[in-house]
């Protein structure tokens, strides 16, 4: 059985889309996948009369009576709400009472909830959050996404490390490619925390490192390599690259209504319009944690949060974490004290 626990009070939309997208994933997930929703009991049994279908025998409410807002300091209001959504669903994962968690609540909160309640891996200084954008020929991770403005070089090295183990874990790509994105692929290009990171990647014996990379590189095949699957960066880089890919759908949406409203109900369209929707992929897992915790965005719709709980449980069933745990252990083990 994969349990998970949603944290119904955090997003923007909350309850509803929390309830709603929970009502979508029990749907699609076999029947031995169960939730857990955490929050406010009466607001969120009022939204789930509106899905009498409801296998109730698969979710339980855990009460929870504060929330944590999106404009609050993170850690903060970790330690002074901590009988928050937020806080009791990340309690419920390090007690082992779910296998993983889901929020679409504040983000700094949720990596602080998450990395004071679970801890870190071995060789872990600071979790990321791990985006990954539509391509393609699949899926590509960008990380960091927002959580660390500032990153050192062993951070970033850290990065592609544990985004190369989440690609081949849970997306099933062989020998992940791992792209440093830089102003240019030479050497000699980058800041200098950039420059040390490429220098280091590329004598790292455990990685398939593939070098420099443009941000036009990103969801495009790159001519030499092809389809990348992991692209690693400091979070100020990584959120702005996140946020501007976002914008892509709502231009060109806006550009077809513009010339041809008609042609938005195309059906032949559907599969550009989803490769340009930031909910195909729900959220954004936060790596180095011990455990499992899908962070998404704060306006979630109902679909977005119905795929993140599919992403959550990817994770469990590849024994993400654990993976993550032994590979970190043998390249510590490797390293010359």
């Amino acid at each position: 059985m994969i349990r998970v626990a949603l944290d119904a009070m955090g997003g923007d939309h909350a309850p509803q889309s929390e309830v709603d997208g929970a009502a979508l994933a029990l749907h699609e997930l076999p029947d031995d996948v169960v939730l857990t929703l955490v929050g406010r009991p009466e607001v969120i049994e009022e939204h789930l009369a509106r899905h009498p279908g409801i296998n109730r025998a698969r979710l339980q409410v855990v009460e929870a009576r504060e929330v944590i807002g999106m404009d609050e300091k993170p850690l903060a209001a970790v330690r002074r709400k901590p009988d928050s959504s937020l806080v009791v669903s990340m309690g419920l994962h390090r007690a082992g009472r779910v296998d993983a968690f889901v929020s679409a609540g504040n983000t700094g909160a949720t990596l602080a909830a998450a990395t004071i309640g679970l801890g870190l891996h071995n060789g872990v200084d600071r979790a990321t959050v791990a985006s990954l954008f539509p391509s393609p020929d699949g899926g590509v991770l960008v990380l960091d996404g927002g959580a660390n403005v500032d990153c050192s070089a062993k951070e970033l090295i850290n990065f592609a490390y544990l985004g190369s183990i989440y690609m081949r874990d849970v997306m099933h790509r062989e020998n992940p490619k791992v792209a440093l994105l830089n102003i240019g692929e030479e050497d000699t290009k980058g800041t200098a925390v950039v420059r040390e990171v490429h220098a280091a990647l590329r004598q790292h014996p455990r990685l398939n490192y593939v070098g420099n990379v443009e941000g036009r590189d990103v969801v495009v095949p790159h001519p030499v390599h092809g389809q990348l699957d992991v692209v690693v960066c400091d979070g100020f880089v990584g959120n702005i690259v996140l946020k501007f890919y976002e914008s892509m759908g709502r231009l060109v949406t806006g550009l077809i209504q513009r010339q041809n409203p008609g042609l938005l109900a195309n059906p032949d369209l559907q599969p550009l319009m989803r490769f340009l929707d930031y909910s195909e992929y729900g959220g954004a897992p936060l790596l180095g944690v011990k455990g499992i915790a899908i962070i998404c965005h704060g306006s979630s719709t109902a679909a977005a949060i119905k795929n993140a709980i599919h992403r959550a449980v990817e994770s469990v069933r590849a024994n993400l974490s654990a993976h993550i745990a032994a590979e970190l252990n043998m390249r510590e083990a490797a390293t010359p004290s």
